[in-house]
C-alpha cells in the first residue's frame, strides 16, 4: 500500500492552520449517551469576558451577559453595593478603555447595543433573493449529517470511507433540493469541487477573498452557524486527542459550508460583492471590545463580588470543630452541589456522622463494562483517560440470560422500528400495551436488579492496588480515625422519557452513575491484603470498619445501599441505624428540594417525578451552582449553602507536597468550571448555546436532540433546565473558587498548569484563599500575584505554618 504525499503553497498551509485553530474554538457537544458539562466558552480562556464578548458578537451575534436591567435591579434591591461597583472598576483599571463610575450608572439606565453578527453569503444572497439560504443550508446540511454520523439510532447506516467532506461530496452532488430553491447547476459544482477538503477551503477563501487574517474570525463565524454538527465534531476532535491521535472532522465540516457560500457568492456576486468585501474588511480587523463590553464586564464582576461578600457570611455561620473521637459513620459523597443538601441533612441525624466531599469517580477513572455487555464506558472525568479497566461478572448461565435478554430486546425494537412492519406492528400488538401505558403514566413499575461487584482488572498487582488506594485516601483526608462504617456514596439520576437523561449524572463519572466507581472502591479498601499493605504503609485500617458502596439518587433523594458487596461474614455494627438516618435524611432533603421545584406541593411529590414520563423537571440539576470550596468540613459545617456549592474535603496540613492541593485544582476545579459555565452559557446566550425546548425535542443519531424536525442538534441545557416558566432558576455567575491552602502553594500550581492559569488569569474562574480562621483573606487577580481582602485575618495560612 502506498501512501500520496501532498504539498501545499504557503499561503494554503496558512489557511490550514487558521481552520484548526477555528476549529479549536468551537466547544465539544458529547453525544446523549454520556452527556457531560461543557464550558461553551472552552476555545476562549485565553481571553477575557470582554474580548470573548466581542468575539462571539461577531462571530454568533450573541449577547454573553445579562441584561442591563438585570444588574440595575439587583443594584436597587441592594445585592449589588457601591462598594462592589467601585471594587470592579478598581480591578479593570487599565485593561482596555475603563468606564467611569458615572459611565457605569449610566449604563445601568440605558439597555446595551443588540450584537449582530458579521453576515455569510448566504445571509446576503437571502438578502437580495428572498430565499432563506441559511435555512436551506442548514435543512441540507442537517439531512445529511443525521445519517452520516449516526450512533445506532437508524436501522441502516451511511458508508464513511473517505472522511466527512467526501461523503458529503457524493451526497449534494446528487441532492437536487438546492437547484430546486433557484441555485441552479450546484450539484455540478460540488462535484468540480477538489475532493480534498484542504484545497476546497483554499479555492473557497481564493474566490471570497479571505485572506489569513480574516480567516480567524471568518472561519469560526461559519462554523458557528453549524451549531450542534460542528461541536459534534470537536467532541470527536477531543476524543482523538485524548488518545494522542488526530481528527479533522471539524474542518472538513467547515469546507462543506464554505463550498455552499463559495456557489451562492458566484450565482449572486453582482448584487453582494459590495457587501462581502465589506464584511472581510471587518472580519480582518482585530477582535476589541467596546466600551459597552467592558461596561458589561465589571458589572458582571461587581455581581460575582456582590455574591462572594454573601456567602463568605455565611461560611461564617459554620461549626467549630467535631470533639476528637471516632464517630459512627463518616459518609463520603461527591462533591456535586446536589449533595449538599443531603450532607447537611444527613449530619443533622446524630452529632457521630460525619461527612466528606471528594469528586465522585471516587478517583478511580475506569473503562467499566456492565454484566453481559463489551462495551467499555468510561466512567472518570473526561479531561482524564481511564486508568484502569472493571467489569461485572455473572456466573456463566446467568450472564448468557443477561446477554440473550439484551439481543432479544434490541432485535424486538428493530422488528417494531422497521419499515416493512412497523405499521403492522402497532395494527397487531398495540393493544397488548395499553397496560404498559397505564403502569407507565401512574409511574408504577419495577427497577432492573444491580449488576454484581464490580471487579478491578486482575492484572492489577497488589502493590498497584496498595498505592492506588493510599492515593484515594490521602486526598480525602481520610487516613486515620476511621468509623465503623464508612459509607462511599456516587449519585445518578433516576428520570423517564429524558434524552439528557445523563446529563443529571455524575460529571465525574462522563455522564454516568457513580455506582460503579464507589463499589470498585470499596471493594478495593475491604480486601484485607490490601489493608495489610495500607497498614504497612502508615495507615492503619481498624478491623471492625466497613466500606459499604451506595448510590444516592438526586431526583428522590432515596440512597441504595450495596450491602452484598460486604466481605462475607463480617459483622456491620450499626447498620440498621443508619438505614434510619439516611430515610430520615432523604425526608429532609427532599422538603428543601420541594420549595424550589414547580408543582411540587409536598416532599412526597419530588420523588414521584422521576417516574413521570410527562415532567419536564425531575430536578433542577446544578442549576445555581456558584462556589467551589475545597476546605475541611467544618469550614461550612452548619452554614446553610442552599445545594450551591461544591465541597471537597480537603486539609493542606496533612498534603505533604501539595500533590493533593495540585490534583484538586486541575481535575475537580476544572470540571466544576464546565458545569458552572455550562449554565452560565445556557442562561445568559440560550439561543446560541442552550438547548431549546424539551417540548419540541427530537433525537437525532443519538448523538443529540432537533428542536423540530431538521436542522443542527442544540447543545447545553434545554430551557426548562434554567428556567421554570416564570424566571430563571440559575443565577449566571462565574465560579468563586475558594481554598483553604497557602497561596505560595496555590501559585506554583498555577504557574507550571498554564491552562488552568489561563480560567484564572482572564477571570473564567475566580480564586479565594480562606485563612485559618475560615474567613475569606485573599483574592487571587492573575499574573501570579494576589490582594488582601478588606478586614482579613492575618492569620493567613503559610508554609510555614504547623
Amino acid at each position: 500500500m502506498f501512501a500520496k504525499l501532498e504539498s501545499y503553497p504557503a499561503p494554503l498551509l496558512e489557511l490550514i492552520a487558521e481552520a484548526n485553530n477555528a476549529a479549536r474554538a468551537i466547544p465539544p457537544l458529547f453525544p446523549l449517551s454520556a452527556s457531560v458539562a461543557v464550558n461553551p466558552f472552552l476555545g476562549q480562556t485565553g481571553e477575557p469576558l470582554a474580548v470573548t464578548a466581542a468575539r462571539l458578537a461577531r462571530v454568533g451575534g450573541v449577547r454573553i451577559m445579562p441584561s442591563r436591567a438585570h444588574w440595575a435591579k439587583k443594584l436597587d434591591t441592594g445585592d449589588i453595593s457601591e462598594k462592589d461597583l467601585i471594587d470592579a472598576l478598581a480591578a479593570h483599571s487599565g485593561h482596555f478603555n475603563a468606564p467611569s463610575l458615572q459611565e457605569l450608572r449610566d449604563a445601568l439606565a440605558n439597555s446595551a447595543p443588540k450584537p449582530e453578527a458579521l453576515p455569510t453569503v448566504a445571509e446576503l444572497a437571502a438578502d437580495v433573493s428572498g430565499i432563506d439560504w441559511p435555512g436551506l443550508i442548514e435543512d441540507r446540511i442537517g439531512a445529511w449529517a443525521a445519517g452520516h454520523f449516526d450512533e445506532g439510532q437508524a436501522l441502516w447506516q451511511q458508508a464513511r470511507s473517505g472522511g466527512p467532506f467526501s461523503s458529503w461530496r457524493d451526497y449534494a452532488a446528487r441532492d437536487l433540493t438546492p437547484e430546486i430553491q433557484g441555485l441552479t447547476g450546484f450539484c455540478a459544482y460540488v462535484a468540480g469541487t477538489n475532493r480534498s477538503p484542504w484545497r476546497a477551503i483554499g479555492r473557497a477563501s481564493e474566490k471570497l477573498g479571505i485572506t489569513a487574517c480574516a480567516a480567524t474570525t471568518a472561519f469560526h463565524r461559519w462554523l458557528m452557524s453549524m451549531g450542534g454538527w460542528a461541536q459534534y465534531g470537536r467532541y470527536l476532535l477531543w476524543q482523538a486527542e485524548l488518545d494522542g491521535g488526530h481528527e479533522n472532522t471539524v474542518t472538513e465540516l467547515l469546507a462543506i459550508r464554505m463550498v455552499f457560500d463559495e456557489a451562492l457568492f458566484e450565482f449572486y456576486e453582482d448584487q453582494i460583492a459590495e457587501r462581502w468585501q465589506e464584511t472581510v474588511a471587518a472580519h480582518q480587523a482585530p477582535v476589541t471590545p467596546s466600551k459597552d463590553h467592558v461596561i458589561d464586564a465589571v458589572l458582571q464582576d461587581a455581581s460575582e463580588r456582590a455574591e462572594q461578600r454573601l456567602l463568605g457570611n455565611r461560611l461564617q455561620q459554620s461549626k467549630p470543630p467535631n470533639p476528637e473521637g471516632r464517630a459512627d459513620v463518616q459518609a463520603a459523597f461527591c462533591i456535586d452541589v446536589r449533595s449538599e443538601v443531603f450532607r447537611r441533612a444527613l449530619e443533622a441525624q446524630d452529632e457521630k456522622i460525619e461527612t466528606i466531599g471528594f469528586a465522585g469517580f471516587f478517583g478511580l477513572a475506569s473503562a467499566h463494562k456492565a454484566a453481559g455487555s463489551d462495551v467499555a464506558e468510561r466512567r472518570g472525568p473526561v479531561l482524564l483517560q481511564p486508568d484502569v479497566t472493571s467489569q461485572s461478572i455473572e456466573p456463566e448461565t446467568a450472564d448468557l440470560g443477561r446477554r440473550y435478554t439484551a439481543r432479544a430486546k434490541r432485535a424486538w425494537g428493530r422488528f417494531k422500528l422497521a419499515a416493512v412492519s412497523s405499521f403492522a406492528f402497532v395494527e397487531a400488538t398495540g393493544p397488548l400495551y395499553a397496560g404498559k401505558l397505564v403502569r407507565d403514566s401512574l409511574g408504577i413499575g419495577g427497577k432492573p436488579a444491580a449488576d454484581p461487584a464490580p471487579r478491578l482488572d486482575s492484572a492489577i498487582d497488589l502493590e498497584t492496588r496498595v498505592g492506588m488506594a493510599k492515593s484515594v485516601l490521602t486526598a480525602m483526608s481520610l487516613t486515620d480515625n476511621f468509623a465503623k462504617i464508612v459509607l462511599l456514596a456516587g449519585h445518578g439520576a433516576d428520570v423517564t422519557n429524558n434524552p439528557h437523561a445523563s446529563a443529571l449524572q455524575c460529571g465525574a463519572c462522563g455522564g454516568y452513575a457513580g455506582d460503579v466507581n464507589a463499589r470498585l472502591l470499596a471493594g478495593l479498601l475491604n480486601d484485607p491484603d490490601v489493608q495489610l499493605g495500607l497498614r504497612e504503609a502508615g495507615i492503619d485500617i481498624p478491623s471492625d470498619t466497613v466500606f459499604l458502596p451506595a448510590l444516592h439518587h438526586t431526583t428522590t433523594d432515596a440512597v441504595t445501599l450495596f450491602e452484598q458487596d460486604l466481605p462475607k461474614g463480617k459483622p456491620v455494627a450499626g447498620l440498621m441505624e443508619l438505614k434510619q438516618w439516611l430515610t430520615a435524611a432523604g425526608n429532609l432533603a427532599r422538603a428543601e428540594r420541594a420549595q424550589r421545584l414547580p408543582r411540587a406541593s409536598s416532599p412526597a411529590t419530588v420523588a414521584n417525578r422521576a417516574r413521570d414520563w410527562a415532567e419536564t423537571r425531575p430536578e433542577w440539576g446544578l442549576a445555581g451552582c456558584l462556589a467551589f470550596i475545597a476546605a475541611p468540613r467544618h469550614r461550612t459545617d452548619g452554614a446553610d449553602l442552599s445545594g450551591q456549592a461544591f465541597l471537597h474535603n480537603y486539609d493542606w496540613r496533612r498534603d505533604d507536597g501539595f500533590g493533593v492541593l495540585e490534583l484538586i485544582m486541575t481535575a475537580p476545579v476544572v470540571v466544576a468550571s464546565w458545569i458552572s459555565l455550562q449554565y452560565y452559557g445556557s442562561t445568559v446566550a440560550p439561543n446560541l448555546f442552550g438547548g431549546g425546548n424539551k417540548l419540541l425535542h427530537n433525537v437525532v443519531g443519538g448523538i443529540g436532540v432537533l428542536e423540530g424536525n431538521n436542522g443542527a442538534p442544540r447543545p447545553g441545557l434545554p430551557w426548562q433546565s434554567v428556567h421554570d416558566g416564570n424566571r430563571f432558576q440559575h443565577e449566571p455567575l462565574r465560579l468563586s473558587v475558594i481554598i483553604e491552602a497557602p497561596r505560595e502553594a496555590m501559585s506554583d500550581i498555577l504557574e507550571r498548569h498554564t491552562e488552568v492559569r489561563k480560567l484564572f488569569d482572564n477571570g473564567w474562574l475566580h480564586l479565594i484563599a480562606m485563612d485559618d480562621e475560615g474567613k475569606l483573606a485573599w483574592r487571587y487577580r492573575g499574573d501570579l500575584k494576589w490582594t488582601p481582602l478588606e478586614e482579613h485575618s492575618d492569620a493567613m495560612p503559610t508554609l510555614a505554618a504547623e
